[in-house]
């Protein structure tokens, strides 16, 4: 008898290998990942752009505030250098303002130390809710930093889970079938990184640029505090029971 011919092992169907084509055959707890990733990559970038914009405008207008200061010698002169200005900085000279007018109340029984002491207080106050402001919502670089790859990892041991079960059930180690659903599973971590590398490198500029508008925002309220002071002391020499600032 002749032998019978072993049966050739039937070629396996192509795969689309493209990052969208993997995408289309890999499994839907893969595909929930990388969509989440994906938008996660598409806020980050969105924040960051919205918040570097005005972090820029922000710490523009804090460097013309301390050339305007610099030009200033009394609080008369900084006044007006301020009038109908916007900003944190005009905020702040704002604020010098209503002290000033509230402690000159108080006529030859004001402290020049309260005084001071009061405008460290307002300063204070206004540069931390400045700081806030710009701020929000940059938590979610930070949380997209530090999640994003282990959500892609997820998706990755969940895919190749799916593809040892699919190699089980298929009784074939060929290679040309298990590559696909592996690399569909390795697209999700790649993709986790691609979200997670830039949010953290635009983290770190944001953190960076705000910790410079925060020192512009100090030496603004140290040049308005200095002015104060002067003020303070040359009002006290006189003698003189009123403040020698029109406040608004």
């Amino acid at each position: 008898m002749t032998p019978l011919a072993l049966a050739p092992e039937a070629a396996p169907a192509a795969h689309d290998l493209s990052p969208w084509g993997m995408f289309l055959a890999a499994d839907v707890v893969v595909q929930g990942v990388m969509i989440g990733l994906v938008a996660a990559s598409i806020l980050v970038w969105t924040i960051a752009l919205v918040k570097g914009l005005e972090l820029a405008g922000a710490s523009a207008r804090a460097r013309r505030a301390l050339r305007l200061l610099d030009d200033a010698t009394s609080l008369e002169e900084a006044q007006r250098a301020f009038a109908g200005r916007g900003g944190v900085p005009a905020a702040l000279v704002r604020a010098l303002g209503e002290e000033w007018r509230e402690s000159e109340a108080l006529g030859p029984r004001r402290d020049p130390a309260g005084v001071r002491e009061r405008l460290a207080i307002r300063f204070a106050r206004i540069e931390k809710a400045a700081a806030r402001r710009l701020s929000a919502g940059t938590g979610l670089l930070a949380i997209t930093a530090s999640a994003a790859p282990f959500v892609g990892l997820f998706g990755t041991v969940w895919g190749i889970m799916n593809s040892f079960i699919g190699i089980a059930e298929a009784q074939t180690t060929n290679l040309a079938i298990v590559a696909p659903g592996i690399a569909e599973a390795l697209l999700a971590t790649g993709i986790g990184l691609v979200a997670a590398i830039p949010a953290a490198i635009l983290y770190n500029l944001f953190a960076r640029g705000l910790a410079g508008y925060r020192g512009g925002l100090g030496d603004v309220s140290a040049r308005l505090a200095r002015l104060a002071s002067r003020e303070l002391d040359a009002a006290r020499a006189a003698e003189t029971p009123r403040l020698r600032f029109a406040a608004e």
